[in-house]
């Protein structure tokens, strides 16, 4: 039997990476059987091209994984899938918190065969063999004998062949790019952002998020000889291809356990198995100096930091008070010295919030070091305390929301301005970190680091862009290139005069090569 496993597209922008579940199952499969990934990012299909895809390439059974603002998209193509006759199993948050609604039990129409509830490591064989047999079970949970839930263990992860599976689909390299970049300096025929676990769950418990439901509040990790070797692997896949090649430890708290990540970090350093790496870091936990020492040497490049507000009242509200707005600055700063740089993530929408915030957040930003804002909007997503909240105080305008999504809207009644204020905010604050004129800035701010260090910058501020303001066409990027010609000529008039100087032995470009 012929499996695929599909990952809808996420419906706001495509995604810059691979989703790690579909690497996982497909590791996670019984001998025997053929998995082919499909990620709707990377390949996009609507419903009558996946239908045929399935037929052509005789599937026996789908799997078809999705958070809540993709899981819209997720029924149309598994009813498309469903109508050829193959079955789907779901699985995911999502359908982890309403899988009545995707077997149809709530009064609407029925999606999949069969659902599986949580982390899926443990049940996802048995559906296999059920599904060779004929005899899926509408759901699967992963339970012990006395029918309480289990977390899987990930001290025997299973290995990942990163060195033998086709990823052409997620190079972010241009193909007509490829044979001139192939013989830049160490290579950059191919670039990938590989999806990578070192530990699972978080503690916190914030209002509004969906981990600690899903993974639960107890933290489990890989042992730290796992995570060395996949990074090996991928280091020399890159290596032999002539590419390049980042991971983001997706994690949902990578440094959750401090002592933990010192000695993984450590590991890594030891084993020479350094690559560019992004994680999620709270910024808590980044108040430790020599963290972020091991983060730098260790190839860390980009961390993401929740901060949400710069409001303490908004974040005592959400049960995120262990976030201290005073203390941003400071960690952002002692990042910066060690040319590491965040990804800050606002929220606007929250219960303090009233007009201005965007513009108030704003100024707090534009003291920090340069990095990459990004803005959305207070979600309610299901079976949330702050979904459950809102409910119970008749606030939600869109209860199930996700069935009709529509990017960057909110789905209930902010407390102290009005739905369309909150839109108004969240646009002024993509719009004004993100004009050539903000990019320009934020390069300039850098005018002390190398030019490598400059060209990262602009070149995540352009991507980042795009997931509010799509880029999709060939015409949207060039208008893009246009709108920021100054800065771009002005990056590459000093790059291309850095490369035609000898280089010095001592120094080595940001964006050369991999970490040693």
């Amino acid at each position: 039997m012929r499996i695929l496993l599909y990952n809808p597209d996420n419906g706001v922008t495509r995604n810059f990476m691979p989703h790690l579940w579909m690497f996982l199952l497909q590791a996670l499969t019984p001998p025997g059987y053929e998995v082919l990934l499909v990620d709707g990012n990377a390949q996009p299909m609507d419903e009558t091209q996946i239908a045929q895809f399935v037929r052509d390439q005789n599937i026996g059974l789908v799997g078809i994984g999705a958070m809540t603002r993709m899981v819209a998209r997720a029924y149309r193509m598994a009813d498309a899938i469903r109508a050829t006759g193959v079955p789907v199993v779901m699985g995911g948050p999502h359908v982890t918190e309403e899988a009545d609604e995707a077997l149809g039990r709530d009064g609407g129409p029925r999606h999949a065969d069969a659902v599986a509830l949580g982390e899926a490591d443990e049940t996802w064989p048995q559906i296999v063999e059920d599904a060779v047999r004929g005899e899926l079970k509408e759901i699967y949970a992963p339970v012990d004998a006395m029918g309480k839930e289990r977390k899987p263990s990930l001290n025997h992860y299973p290995t990942i062949p990163w060195d033998k599976l086709d990823l052409q689909q997620f190079n972010l390299i241009p193909k007509l790019m490829n044979p001139l970049l192939k013989g830049f300096r160490e290579g950059w025929g191919t670039f990938r952002i590989v999806p990578v676990e070192s530990g699972r769950g978080c503690p916190y418990g914030c209002e509004f998020c969906t981990v600690t439901g899903f993974f639960g509040d107890s933290i489990r990790f890989r042992t730290n000889e796992s995570v060395v070797n996949e990074l090996l692997l991928l280091k020399a896949r890159a290596r032999k291809e002539g590419g390049q090649i980042a991971v983001f430890f997706i994690d949902d708290n990578f440094a959750i356990n401090i002592k933990r990540t010192k000695s993984l970090l450590r590991d890594i350093i030891a084993a020479k198995a350094q690559v560019f790496w992004v994680a999620q870091i709270s910024a808590n936990l980044l108040r430790d100096e020599e963290l972020v020492d091991l983060i730098a040497a260790s190839g860390g490049k980009w961390i993401f930091i929740g901060m949400e507000s710069v409001d303490p009242a908004n974040l005592k509200d959400v049960n995120k008070g262990f976030n201290k707005p005073g203390e941003y600055a400071a960690v952002l700063e002692r990042l910066a010295k060690r040319n590491i740089y965040a990804i800050t993530s606002f929220i606007f929408g929250m219960d303090n919030d009233t007009p201005g915030v965007a513009e108030r957040t704003l100024q707090q930003v534009r003291t920090w070091p340069p990095g990459l804002p990004i803005f959305g909007l207070l979600t309610p997503l299901p079976a949330t305390p702050l979904y459950k909240r809102l409910e119970a105080a008749g606030r939600l305008t869109r209860p199930r929301h996700w069935l009709d999504f529509v990017p960057f809207t909110m789905a209930h009644t902010p407390l102290k301005m009005t739905i369309e204020e909150a839109h108004a905010e969240l646009n002024y604050g993509w719009a004004h970190c993100y004009s050539p004129e903000a990019l320009a800035q934020a390069v300039a701010a850098l005018d002390d680091q190398h030019v490598g260090d400059r060209f990262n910058i602009f070149l995540a501020r352009l991507c980042f862009r795009g997931i509010y303001f799509p880029m999709m066409r060939k015409s949207s990027w060039l208008r893009v290139v246009l709108e920021n010609r100054r800065t771009i000529l002005r990056l590459l008039k000093e790059g291309v005069f850095r490369w035609a100087r000898p280089r010095n032995s001592a120094s080595q470009d940001s964006f050369d090569s991999q970490p040693n």
